[in-house]
């Protein structure tokens, strides 16, 4: 043997291990064999629990991708708010959607629709797993703001455009709110009813219905276009918070009946009662049919119309015609039998809704509004508070006598029928043809408004500059302006107003937009702001579909009043100065005894309005046009001027006696014959002749004077050729 044998150790624990190295391997593999068995098992039974854990989808979600067992753990991404606004309602209420959002912890991306390409990034909500809500205002005429013209004109497009197909946007998730008024009841939330649409038609999935805001008060379904937002945005963030957990509180696809929707049956969606028969009713004499259109809580009748892909026989045509006419008077019927309040607007009591809701109560009174009751209001003209300190009264001083300090401006109808451009008051009062709201007494509406302008007159007790004997006349109302905002004529007791005006001895002064023709007994001034349908309509944006007929029938009533009537011509540049021939035969119809013709007042950028200081004329521009209008009416002359107001008055040649001109007021002799009318039950009448008195010559258009009155200061700023403000 070899010696060197001698010097290993068998018993050593390394030269063991060395030896039996294939069984220790062997033992290393089963071992590894078994764990990896044992984590299959595992994995196995979670996915096996996962699966029992969440809950079933309906099939149709399955279809389209929504709800995949392999992509589990995230069900959705983000939530996408789109909007185009004009006023800056959408853009609020998408703000407070985002906050609604981010409260459960989802990424929130906001964006306006101006700065959105369409044709580059809507097909990528396909597979994003985001939540597009779209949030778009109905604008004039039923066509969308001009921030969302381009994406609306590009949906629409696409949807009918067959390269696109029908399932380009399938698997998109969408909602859409429109906001709208239904006072212009031909293309109320057209926008959204639109884009929902165009969505649907593209293939999109809606994760639930429509929503649509009303910004008239008395039809809105929860009393303003705020409360309408807040009711479907707290339906949304229940429908986003189960879009999240993974489970799906199923919005009609438009496979079940019409009206009896499967997935409203278990509280889902509870649907508000009624809430789609009173959208009808609203709109049923004006409404287009629309084979894809959805309604605000029901959506594709199925077996109405089948589907998009569905092949109807000519000879079917009849039934299906049939069937639908059918259950459309089913409809009507139980619609007269529910008789709902709504549509007389009316609360849950049966009582007709207050028109000065709580949130527009806090706008105007935030602007300085006294309301008075539910629909009334007055507020402290700037040219009252100038005349309290001897500076000059405003251009119904200048015309007609009328002290500014004396002067109470009020209204017993903040809502109006026309919407515009020049709204000194950017639109914050309600709109609507009718009276549909909650009426207060006129007794009561005086005796408030003559309290809170000498409550607001009081305020001016020892400011500097207030003349202690001009302070003194305005605790004393002579004369009430009934122009503060919207359409006084649309009260319903306006005659019963203007009489009690009348008997405390104040002179009324009632403007009316020329909408209604069965206008006031003592009507004073009718608004005339364009000579031209097209003009009319691009300029006050009226409510009414017969407004020109409306405008020239109120025209033709000024002719036969006794009490002097005024027109008023605002000239917009670029939009209506150049119209003098039909101005002029518009004076011809209504023969009214004064003209005022004045520059429109540029009141502050405003969202509502494309106004800009370059629509208003300088004051030589309006001389020159009035020059022009008074040589094609032969009977009329230029009277008087107040260029601080940026107005002429025409006058009536029958109102220049002796070379002089009678264009004020005896206001005095004017209450004597009311009086006498009176007393004599309406048999003894009078006219405008019966009370005028002689115009100052400070107020002579070319005086020196410019329209003020040498008695009061001059502190008016030397630049007058445009009105800035003023009334």
């Amino acid at each position: 043997l070899d010696p060197s044998v001698d010097t290993w150790d068998l018993s050593s624990p390394l030269i063991s291990l060395w030896i039996n190295r294939f069984y220790i391997y062997l033992g290393f593999a089963v071992s590894i064999s078994l764990w990896i068995c044992l984590q299959i098992v595992i994995k196995t039974q979670d996915r096996n629990l996962q699966e029992k854990s969440v809950p079933k989808a309906p099939q149709d979600l399955m279809t389209n991708g929504y709800v995949s067992l392999q992509e589990k753990d995230i069900f959705v991404s983000g939530v996408k708010i789109f909007y185009g606004s004009q006023t800056g309602t959408a853009k609020g209420f998408a703000t407070v959607l985002a906050e609604a959002v981010m409260s459960l912890d989802l990424p929130v991306t906001i964006i306006n629709l101006k700065e959105y390409d369409p044709d580059d990034h809507l097909i990528e909500e396909v597979t994003s797993k985001n939540v597009c809500v779209f949030l778009v205002a109905t604008y004039t005429d039923g066509r969308p703001t001009e921030s969302a013209e381009w994406f609306c004109k590009w949906l629409e497009e696409a949807s009918s455009d067959f390269r696109f197909g029908k399932s380009y946007l399938k698997g998109m998730r969408y909602a859409v709110f429109g906001l709208g008024n239904s006072a212009y009841a031909s293309h109320f939330n057209k926008v959204g009813k639109n884009v929902d649409k165009w969505l649907w038609m593209l293939g999109a999935h809606r994760v639930m219905s429509r929503g649509e805001g009303d910004c008239d008060v008395v039809k809105s379904k929860h009393g303003s276009i705020e409360a309408d937002f807040r009711a479907w945005k707290t339906k949304f963030i229940s429908q986003l918070q189960a879009l999240q957990k993974g489970e799906r509180k199923k919005s009609c696809g438009g496979h079940c009946k019409k009206g009896k929707c499967e997935s409203h049956q278990h509280g889902s969606e509870e649907r508000e009662e009624g809430s789609h028969e009173q959208d009808e009713l609203h709109h049923k004499d004006t409404e287009e049919e629309e084979p894809f259109e959805s309604s605000s809580e029901e959506e594709f009748g199925g077996e109405d119309r089948q589907s998009l892909n569905s092949i109807v026989d000519v000879e079917d045509l009849g039934k299906i015609m049939d069937h639908v006419k059918k259950e459309k008077r089913e409809k009507e019927q139980q619609e007269e039998k529910s008789g709902l309040f709504r549509n007389m607007g009316r609360n849950e009591d049966g009582e007709r809704r207050a028109m000065i809701t709580p949130a527009l109560r806090e706008a105007l009174t935030k602007q300085g509004y006294q309301l008075i009751g539910s629909h009334s209001g007055v507020k402290l003209c700037r040219w009252t508070k100038s005349m309290l300190r001897g500076r000059g009264g405003c251009y119904k001083h200048t015309f007609y006598g009328i002290e500014s300090h004396r002067c109470m401006e009020t209204t017993p109808s903040l809502a109006c029928a026309n919407k515009c451009v020049f709204c000194w008051r950017h639109h914050t009062n309600p709109v609507g043809t009718e009276w549909r709201w909650k009426m207060d007494q006129p007794e009561m509406i005086l005796k408030e408004a003559v309290e809170n302008h000498q409550n607001m007159i009081k305020q001016f007790k020892g400011v500097p500059g207030v003349k202690a004997e001009r302070f003194e006349e305005g605790m004393t109302v002579k004369h009430c302006a009934l122009s503060l905002v919207g359409e006084p004529i649309m009260y319903p007791e306006i005659n019963r107003f203007l009489k009690l005006l009348h008997q405390c001895k104040i002179s009324s002064f009632l403007v009316t937009n020329a909408q209604f023709p069965p206008i006031g007994e003592m009507l004073r001034e009718s608004i005339v702001d364009a000579s031209t349908k097209e003009s009319l309509k691009k300029i006050d944006r009226p409510l009414f579909k017969d407004f020109w007929q409306r405008f020239l029938d109120s025209l033709k009533a000024l002719a036969a009043k006794q009490q002097r009537t005024v027109y008023r011509l605002t000239l917009v540049k670029a939009w209506n100065v150049d119209e003098l021939q039909a101005y002029a035969q518009l004076v011809f119809l209504g023969n009214p005894d004064f003209i005022e013709v004045k520059g429109v007042t540029y009141c502050g950028e405003s969202s509502a309005s494309s106004l800009t200081m370059a629509h208003v004329p300088w004051h030589e521009e309006v001389v020159q046009f009035v020059r022009e209008l008074v040589d094609l009416i032969p009977d009329y002359e230029i009277a008087c001027e107040h260029e601080h107001s940026n107005c002429l008055l025409i006058a009536h040649k029958k109102f220049k006696i002796g070379g002089e001109w009678w264009t004020w007021i005896d206001y005095n002799r004017f209450q004597e014959l009311i009086q006498e009318y009176e007393d004599s039950g309406g048999s003894k009448t009078f006219s405008a002749k019966d009370y005028m008195a002689r115009t100052p010559h400070w107020a002579l258009f070319g005086a020196n004077e410019r329209g003020f009155d040498p008695k009061d200061t001059r502190h008016q700023r030397k630049n007058k050729s445009k009105a800035i403000s003023g009334c």
